[in-house]
């Protein structure tokens, strides 16, 4: 958006020889900072991503969009029977994600969102492809909608990958106690923490901030988080 009025005001510069009216767009040209940034935080189940949406959003006055976890009506199936409901998750995840980016597009101010729109195709659906749960003809029909979906939506101005061993994973799955991750399969979680790594490495459509959280405690790190945001706001 800043681009293209750039683009636009450069159009009417040229027309003009005023210099007072050259020194704005070049002021303007060199200003690449969002002042509603819109921040995705990517990252494997169990690895944070909540609790650092929280905080970040607290600290830099943020709007916070949360993953639609607690009120999902497929989880407790699906982990009891991947086969029979993964399309049906992944429909409700990709409708529930859909509306969230609508309303952050339409955000007067900074938001920062617990879990991306291109994580539903990238690692989930895919990953239950590959696995079998997900047929060819769910997995393309699947696929065409998703495109057609985001076509729309404006992409982040940054993704930040929170990245965390399978082992550190369990750990704190473990620890925070949610019923419906207890049947949660370590290689699953293994095979996504294998996707999620080929995705990064190939994101193409918008800047990556890569946080390995590995020994990151984010209650106690205060100075580790701090180092964390001021990265985050360099790329922004």
């Amino acid at each position: 958006m800043v681009k293209n009025a750039v683009i636009i005001l450069y159009s009417a510069i040229i027309h003009s020889k005023k210099s007072g009216m050259v020194f704005v767009f070049l002021f303007m040209e060199k200003s690449g900072k969002s002042s509603h940034p819109f921040i995705g935080l990517a990252g494997n189940i169990g690895v944070g991503k909540t609790t650092f949406t929280t905080q970040m959003a607290e600290r830099q006055g943020w709007t916070p969009f949360y993953e639609s976890v607690s009120d999902n009506p497929y989880l407790n199936d699906f982990y009891g029977d991947m086969k029979r409901w993964s399309f049906n998750l992944q429909i409700y995840f990709l409708h529930k994600r859909f509306e969230s980016h609508l309303q952050m597009s339409k955000s007067n101010c900074g938001v920062i969102q617990d879990r991306t729109i291109y994580e539903d195709v990238e690692i989930f659906a895919n990953n239950l492809h590959e696995m079998g749960n997900l047929s060819n003809r769910d997995w393309e029909n699947y696929c065409g909608l998703f495109a057609a979906m985001t076509s729309f939506l404006k992409k982040p101005d940054l993704i930040v990958y929170l990245r965390a061993s399978t082992d550190t994973l369990l750990s704190r799955i473990k620890s925070r106690g949610r019923g419906y991750e207890d049947s949660i399969d370590p290689e699953y979680l293994h095979s996504l923490n294998i996707s999620y790594d080929k995705w990064i490495s190939t994101v193409t459509g918008y800047p990556v901030l890569i946080v390995e959280t590995d020994g990151f405690n984010i209650f106690e790190d205060q100075g580790q988080f701090s180092d964390i945001e001021k990265q985050i706001l360099e790329k922004i």
